[in-house]
Parts: C-alpha cells; sequence; structure tokens
C-alpha cells in the first residue's frame, strides 16, 4: 500500500489552479462535498493553527470533525483526519482508488492535489461528519478546496506575498484570489490585513452580502496563557496557548470569533469546551521545541517572509544574543526577506538542501545572505541536513533554530528521533 506510487502519476501535472477537473471528478464520485458542512480557511500564514484550534474545540465538544490540511510534514494521511486521529494508512489507499477509477479517460488528468482532496471529501461524506475544517492548499478562487457553495463560515487569516507566481504580483491581487472563497451571506470572519489587501476582501463582502467580522487578537495574560473578548456579549474568555509565538494571540482569536458563530447558529460549543480543546491543540513543526541527540532544538517552517518575521519576534522574546540557523528554503521563495527577517550580526547559518524537491541553491544563498548581514560570525554550505546539524550543534553553545521549509521540516521528522519539549 504505497501511497506515494499511487499518487505519483499525478505529480505531473504540477501546480494547475482551476475548478473544472475537481468538479468533473466530484461529480463522477457522487458529489461527496454536498453531504459535508464545511469552514473554510485561506490565508497566507496562520490556516493551519487556526485549522487545529477549530477541530480540537469542536472534537472537544462532542462534534464528529474532519480536518483536511497541507502539506504534510510525513506522511499522507497526515492531511486527513477526523476526531483528531490521522486517516488509516489502508483507508486512504482504498479512497484513493476509488478516486483513481473515477477520472474519466478522456478528460483532463487531474492534479495530484485534485486527487488527494477528492478523497478527503468523500472520507468526511462517508464518515458523516458533523462539520469539516478544511484548509485551502493555494490561494482561494480556484483551489480545488473551493467547491462548497454553502460554507458555515469562511476565515481569511492573513496576507502577504507569497506563491505570486500562481496569485498574482501584488498584495491586492493576492487578496482578490483568497476572497474567492466568501459565499453570499457566510460570515467571513478576517485577520488584520495590510490596508490594500484589507480594501479588496472587504468590498467583495459588500458585494456577496457577508457579514464582515475582524476579532482583536487575544491578549497574553501571562505565559502560556491568553483572554479573548467575545464580539457578541464581550465575555472574557481566558485559556491556555500551547502554540508558540505572538502571532498564536491573532489565530486563537479567529478560531474562537469563528465558534461563537457557530454559537449563535445553536452550536452546543460550552466555554469548557473551548478552554479545553484549545489547550489540546497540537500543530507540529510551528515554533515548535523538540531534542535531537540529546540537544535541545527549536523548529519552524519559516517559509515566507511573514512567517520569518513572526518566528524571529519569537525568538527575540527568549532573549537569546546569538543563533545558529539551520536552514535550507525552495527556490521559489523569496529568500532575501526571508534572511532580512531572521539574520542578526554575529548568527551562525548552516544551509543545506531541502531533499526531494526544487531546492534553493545553497552557494547562492549563502552569497545573498552575506550580503544582507555582513556581520554573520559564519555561514557555510552543508550537503545534507545530518551534517548541518552535527556541525551546528558542536561549533557552539548558541541556540539551533532548523527552518525555512516545511518539507525540510518534515525530512527532519522523518529521519530523526526526536522528543517534544515543553517552552523553556
Amino acid at each position: 500500500m504505497n501511497i506515494d506510487l499511487l499518487l505519483e502519476p499525478f505529480q505531473r501535472f504540477g501546480v494547475n489552479l482551476g475548478l473544472d477537473r475537481i468538479v468533473k471528478l466530484l461529480a463522477n464520485l457522487g458529489n461527496p462535498h454536498h453531504q459535508v458542512p464545511v469552514i473554510h480557511v485561506a490565508g497566507t500564514n496562520g490556516k493551519g493553527s487556526v485549522c487545529a484550534y477549530l477541530s480540537s474545540v469542536l472534537t472537544e465538544a462532542g462534534y464528529r470533525t474532519g480536518r483536511y490540511t497541507s502539506p504534510h510534514l510525513v506522511d499522507w494521511t497526515e492531511r486527513i483526519c477526523l476526531n483528531e486521529q490521522a486517516i488509516a494508512l489502508d483507508t486512504l489507499y482504498e479512497l484513493l482508488l476509488k478516486v483513481k477509477a473515477a477520472i474519466s479517460p478522456d478528460e483532463e488528468s487531474p492534479t495530484q492535489f485534485e486527487v488527494i482532496t477528492a478523497a478527503a471529501w468523500l472520507y468526511f461524506a462517508q464518515a458523516k461528519v458533523d462539520v469539516a475544517v478544511v484548509e485551502v492548499g493555494l490561494g482561494g478562487r480556484l483551489d480545488a478546496t473551493n467547491v462548497c457553495s454553502q460554507p458555515l463560515v469562511t476565515i481569511i487569516t492573513s496576507i502577504s506575498r507569497e506563491h505570486w507566481q500562481q496569485l498574482g504580483s501584488t498584495v491586492a491581487e493576492i487578496a482578490g484570489e483568497k476572497a474567492g472563497i466568501l459565499k453570499p451571506g457566510c460570515p467571513a470572519v478576517v485577520g488584520i490585513l495590510p490596508p490594500d489587501a484589507e480594501k479588496v476582501v472587504r468590498s467583495r463582502t459588500l458585494e456577496l452580502q457577508c457579514p464582515y467580522i475582524v476579532p482583536q487578537p487575544a491578549r497574553q495574560i501571562s505565559p502560556g496563557w491568553a483572554e479573548y473578548q467575545t464580539i457578541e456579549n464581550e465575555k472574557i474568555i481566558k485559556y491556555p496557548l500551547p502554540l508558540e509565538g505572538q502571532i498564536q494571540l491573532a489565530n486563537s482569536s479567529l478560531a474562537l470569533a469563528t465558534l461563537e458563530i457557530l454559537q449563535q447558529k445553536n452550536w452546543q460549543i460550552s466555554e469548557e469546551a473551548i478552554i479545553n480543546g484549545i489547550a489540546k491543540t497540537k500543530w507540529l513543526g510551528r515554533m515548535q521545541w523538540t531534542t535531537w541527540r540529546n540537544h535541545k532544538l527549536l523548529i519552524d517552517g519559516a517559509h515566507n517572509p511573514a512567517a520569518a518575521q513572526a518566528l524571529r519576534e519569537y525568538v527575540d522574546t527568549l532573549d537569546i544574543p546569538k543563533v545558529n540557523w539551520v536552514m535550507g528554503m525552495l527556490s521559489t521563495k523569496e529568500h532575501a526577506d526571508i534572511f532580512q527577517a531572521l539574520l542578526r550580526p554575529k548568527d551562525s547559518l548552516y544551509l543545506t538542501l531541502v531533499p526531494d524537491h526544487s531546492s534553493a541553491d545553497t552557494s547562492e544563498l549563502a552569497k545573498l545572505a552575506q550580503n544582507i548581514c555582513p556581520q554573520l560570525s559564519y555561514c557555510q554550505t552543508y550537503p545534507d541536513l545530518l551534517s548541518a546539524l552535527e556541525t551546528a550543534f558542536s561549533a557552539t553553545d548558541n541556540l539551533v533554530i532548523l527552518c525555512g521549509s516545511l518539507y525540510l521540516i518534515g525530512h527532519f521528522f522523518a529521519t530523526a528521533n526526536t522528543t517534544t519539549l515543553p517552552t523553556p
């Protein structure tokens, strides 16, 4: 039961945005997406953690909850969850065989993402979920997840310049693509956006007569604890916040505002379920403490400038003077902006390749990094992640941070024996 082998034939179709193929494929499968109540989540950063909070709380509240996210870190089964449990490997394999059998030979072939997305819709319909929390793969308007005509709530977490090759070169153009998930009359919960993006999204909500909700970020009240003021009755909810970084104050408030809307629709979600559900939330590979060979290590995707900025802000709260950065990045990313956000004088940089993906040239990255931060203590390239980590840990007592690509984080998890740590 090799999922990679089964999906491999569809990989050559790459990123090919559009809804025609997925709509035809789902029709051949009996339109399973029509049977699934959906919370639809788009945004540049924060989508995954918002989905994780919602899935955890709704499961805690007793609802049969599906969750669909991407990419996976180690295994395809991570993408499709029911009540916080990843789909069984044999179940996913059987679903993919059904999807493959439903592809018309005389039609244009679906992409790999469309095939796995169809499998998710099929799984959620067969499992008779009460709700599925569905993360957009890329953009929104033409994304394979954008086939539900009446979501319960749509969420746009954040908008910055990423995937501009597919979505448009300006923040306003990218906002137009993400606003494509909005549906007539459906409540839109929106993060704090850049003015150009906010203008586009707000204009679209007016056209579609969507209630437009912009919750204020929660407030940190002590380490690991936050409070959120409800929109409707200005009640204060205090809750533990297990995910690291200031950005989680904003992300958790988006989830809480969404839950508030569901409560107004008579969903039974108690304050206890909210507090316990958020406390149990896990989202691997994002500002996560772990150990590698008895060394403490911080890992984070930080695969675009906004995510890199969020990571740097978190590191600054730790009051650590110098950092050893172990990094690999995809060739398509904004390398200069990511380095600009992360690197500081006297930091050290250990650059490596992202295996099995379109990795950026490490020599070029090294030149760029030294131009951006000439006061780096050290900057060197390594042929693989293992040698980069070994050198980073043996060189100094600095904090070591692994980041730059979620695929690199996935490779780390797949090849390293790690232990999750609490925050220091």
